[in-house]
Formats: structure tokens, C-alpha cells, sequence
């Protein structure tokens, strides 16, 4: 079975710092494309982050680039998110994915963590 958790959520404020991480089970990384996405109260689903497991292409979201780092770790088959310069607006559950196109449509991506909960307090 395949199996994607997200841990490193929490309660920060304005200007602080998270690091989530998604480790996989069941299912290896390689030759995937792993993103992470962002749902915020009474809102839809936000693509973040992704990155390219082979090639290490990333690409980011206008609102966080520069402030997010998206990074993966072969030997453990994870891959993280670090935040900075948290914003009130990052404040949303933080969901990882894995699909096999390079897109920032839910919709291309097959396997999903159950989501872990950010929160940025000002």
C-alpha cells in the first residue's frame, strides 16, 4: 500500500519558521514529481511547491518563492518544505502529492498525505 505522512506542522508566528517533511511508504520517489499543496479555511485547494524527485527541477507559486525551499532526501525517500518569513496568510493545511506531470493542478497528482496543519499567528 502506499503511503504518503506529513509532519512538522504547528503554531508559529509572523516571521517565524516550519519545516514539514513527507516520507513515503510503498512507493519510491524516483521519476515522480512531488508537490505540496495548501488548503485554507473556506478556500480551495493551492498549489505550493513542487519538485522534479530526479532532476531536482523546482518550481514555486508567486507568494512563496523566495520564502519556501522545497528540497528532497533520496536515502530516506522524503522530501521537506522549509517555510520562512511565515505570513499570516500561509496559515492552511499543507497536503504533499506525488504524480508524473509537472503541473500545478491537483488533478496530475495520485498519491496524497493526509495534510498537516500550519498555523501563523500575528
Amino acid at each position: 500500500q502506499v503511503q504518503l505522512v506529513e509532519s512538522g506542522g504547528g503554531l508559529v508566528h509572523t516571521g517565524g519558521s516550519l519545516r514539514l517533511s513527507c516520507a513515503a511508504s510503498g512507493v519510491t520517489f524516483n521519476d515522480y514529481i512531488v508537490g505540496w499543496f495548501r488548503q485554507a479555511p473556506g478556500k480551495e485547494r493551492e498549489f505550493v511547491a513542487r519538485i522534479a524527485w530526479s532532476s531536482g527541477y523546482t518550481y514555486y507559486t508567486d507568494s512563496v518563492r523566495g520564502r519556501f525551499t522545497i528540497s528532497r532526501d533520496n536515502a530516506k525517500n522524503t522530501v521537506y518544505l522549509q517555510m520562512n518569513s511565515l505570513k499570516s496568510e500561509d496559515t492552511a493545511v499543507y497536503y504533499c502529492a506525488a504524480g508524473g506531470m509537472h503541473s500545478s493542478s491537483p488533478e496530475s497528482y495520485y498519491y496524497w498525505g493526509q495534510g498537516t496543519q500550519v498555523t501563523v499567528s500575528s
